[in-house]
């Protein structure tokens, strides 16, 4: 059974592989040098544990990204206790000690977080996230997921992605695919806007040992997401990034970076987790691009590829 630090471990190398990836790529057919590159700041959180922030900026083809290792670890927060009680992680679900006098216990948690702004409209932004959490009763999860954001939907790019993602989920269980891109649907849902962030993906949260999944096997089903983002991405960022582009263009992709930042902000649970766990700041809103913008009730012209966009974002459409 993988313990928490092999788990750790192979979210390092992640990111490792991961970053090489996205610089060889950002710096394809270019001269030594004139591609962007990641620089790496360590940080200690005070509490335990801390983590190794990557960001690349103004590169060739991304504009601004991240990819983020950490490690944490400590008494638990009182949010994430509260989060937990009622659910079958609960804290202390056994003991008949009342709360306030039970001891806090600890917990460990370590992942992967990336996000990638590119600098062409008709590339489009990917998030993911690959995730381990256990605590000293016992209790351990994964969760993780990878979802697009493409400013422009483009049918076939989204299709490629949804048949990458779901190639990897059968290779582990038959039910995942269809049940993870649905999960992924409500939750990169911006409610207050009734739209979806962007054409999904899957997202999944608290997976756990069964009768039929053990520890292992839910370890190599989060390895295999891990390794399909790079190969992924790269052929999308290979494919739009020398598409042609105009100031309309530029001006619409600010606004999809706007709604982008509305839901990583109300929403995000991984932003939530972050800042209430004095996570450090910088890495956590690194998700974040550099510009974003907002324009007082919007409305693209009709029959634009912006209305087209628009038609898309919605649940439960079947790409795969």
């Amino acid at each position: 059974m993988p313990t928490k630090e092999q788990i750790s471990e192979w979210f390092m190398s992640l990111q490792d592989s991961i970053c090489l990836a996205l610089e060889n790529e950002d710096g394809k057919g270019l001269p030594a040098g004139q591609a962007g590159k990641f620089k790496e700041d360590n940080w200690v959180r005070a509490e335990g544990g801390g983590g190794r922030t990557r960001i690349i900026q103004n590169g060739n083809v991304i504009e601004k990204g991240g990819v983020l290792y950490s490690a944490v670890h400590g008494p638990i927060p009182d949010f994430l206790k509260n989060n937990m009680s009622g659910d079958n992680h609960s804290v202390n679900t056994e003991s008949t000690t009342p709360d306030s006098e039970m001891p806090t216990p600890n917990f460990y948690a370590t992942g992967v977080s990336i996000v990638i702004h590119p600098n062409n409209p008709m590339v489009p932004i990917i998030h993911m996230n690959v995730r381990y959490f256990e605590m000293s009763t016992g209790v351990w999860w994964f969760g993780g997921g990878i979802d697009l954001t493409p400013h422009y939907v483009v049918e076939e790019d989204a299709k490629f992605f949804h048949a990458a993602l779901k190639q990897s989920c059968d290779k582990h269980q038959p039910n995942y695919y269809a049940d993870f891109k649905n999960w992924a649907d409500d939750y990169f849902f911006i409610k207050h806007r009734n739209e979806t962030r962007g054409i999904g993906g899957i997202f999944f949260d608290k997976q756990k040992q069964t009768k039929e999944v053990t520890k292992k096997q839910l370890f190599d089903f989060v390895k295999e997401i891990g390794n399909t983002f790079a190969p992924t991405y790269t052929i999308l960022m290979n494919k739009n990034k020398s598409l042609p582009f105009n100031e309309a263009n530029k001006q619409w992709q600010l606004l999809r970076r706007g709604r982008y930042v509305e839901f990583n902000l109300v929403y995000d649970l991984g932003t939530k987790f972050g800042l209430e766990s004095n996570g450090r700041v910088e890495s956590i809103l690194m998700s974040l691009p550099q510009t974003a913008g907002w324009e007082y009730d919007y409305q693209p012209a009709a029959d634009s590829l912006e209305a087209k966009t628009l038609s898309f974002l919605k649940k439960g459409i079947s790409w795969a």
